[in-house]
């Protein structure tokens, strides 16, 4: 099989929303009146981002994941994307499977596959995306403002213990075989929180997904805005869903070892988000509509820093390192 058999193949598809897709070479989009393009790109590497042995299907899932990620994290609604794929070889079935999930996904989304690259070379996957919001309205690191709540999304942390599990790394050796398939499933099948996103116009003040840590994203949005931050570490020790299974279990894992799950583990791709204290019933509001929960953390502060505090409101000096491909 060739290059462009494969193409043909694998990821060839009527164009529905753009106005010229696959096979010419550039690919045509047209936003709707009154809309920016949001563009973005994420490369997943083997070895860096997945291990060699994952299923092709869940990979595929999340290559498109993290990417509608980002979307989320802007309030935009997806359009359209385009995939660079380089392969050691041409493998008929773990294409079959990627090509599997990464479509199943564009699909709930309406977003559609427009074109790319294919090579021969190590295993790499990159995905550039675009999505349409209204001009002016996209959620920003940089908007937010002291005396605003910090929410975050759903969970988060499991993914950094089913990571920890599969290389065997500290407490998570121990993970029972039930906790490691639901913790491995949020490692390797994220849930791009693209309806809340959408929910958050006009509502949320600054955005960013989770994908490097929630302490590490979030003074990401601080920098950007200029402010501080003080969390309440008590509102995030259950935000990992590995801490319902400490309850039935007589703690398998220490505290301290959850919590640098949660604060600093990286690749849950959930939203972390600022909101004014006005805007606490539309942010419930726009939780229950996209079935998403969310939690308030912290406060932002005009002092410039990242806080933590306990239960009692007490100083806490531990420092969470979240993850950078380059320290």
């Amino acid at each position: 099989m060739g290059e462009f058999d494969l193409i043909a193949r694998y990821f060839t598809r009527p164009v529905r929303r753009a106005a010229l897709g696959v096979g010419d070479d550039c690919a045509l989009l047209a936003p709707a009146p009154g809309m920016q393009l949001a563009v973005s790109s994420d490369m997943l590497v083997e070895g860096r981002h997945f291990f060699a042995d994952v299923d092709p299907e869940a990979l595929g899932h999340k290559a498109l994941a993290v990417n509608l990620s980002d979307l989320a994290a802007c309030g935009a609604r997806p359009l359209a994307f385009t995939l660079a794929l380089a392969l050691p070889r041409i493998d008929e079935p773990w294409l079959a499977g990627f090509a599997r999930g990464l479509l199943a996904l564009a699909d709930a989304h309406g977003c559609e596959l427009i074109g790319g690259d294919t090579t021969a070379g190590p295993l790499n996957i990159c995905i550039t995306i675009f999505g349409e919001v209204p001009t002016g309205q996209a959620l920003l690191r940089s908007g937010a403002r002291a005396g605003e709540d910090i929410w975050v999304s759903g969970t988060v942390g499991d993914a950094r213990l089913a990571l920890d599990a599969l290389r065997g790394h500290g407490p998570a050796t121990a993970l029972p075989p039930a906790l490691l398939a639901a913790a491995r499933q949020r490692l390797e099948r994220p849930t791009p929180r693209v309806a809340l996103g959408l929910r958050l116009l006009g509502v949320a003040s600054s955005a960013l997904d989770v994908s490097d840590g929630l302490l590490g994203d979030l003074g990401h949005i601080l920098r950007a805005s200029g402010v501080g931050a003080c969390i309440d570490l008590s509102e995030t020790t259950d935000l990992i869903a590995a801490s319902a299974f400490q309850e039935s279990d007589s703690g398998l894992f220490c505290s301290d070892y959850l919590q640098q799950c949660t604060l600093a583990g990286g690749d849950d791709y959930e939203l972390v988000f600022t909101a004014p204290p006005a805007h606490r019933p539309a942010v419930l509001a726009a939780a229950r509509a996209s079935d998403t929960p969310v939690t308030r953390i912290g406060v932002v502060q005009s002092q410039a820093g990242l806080r933590l505090m306990d239960a009692e409101g007490r100083p806490v000096e531990r420092r969470y390192a979240s993850f950078d491909h380059f320290a």
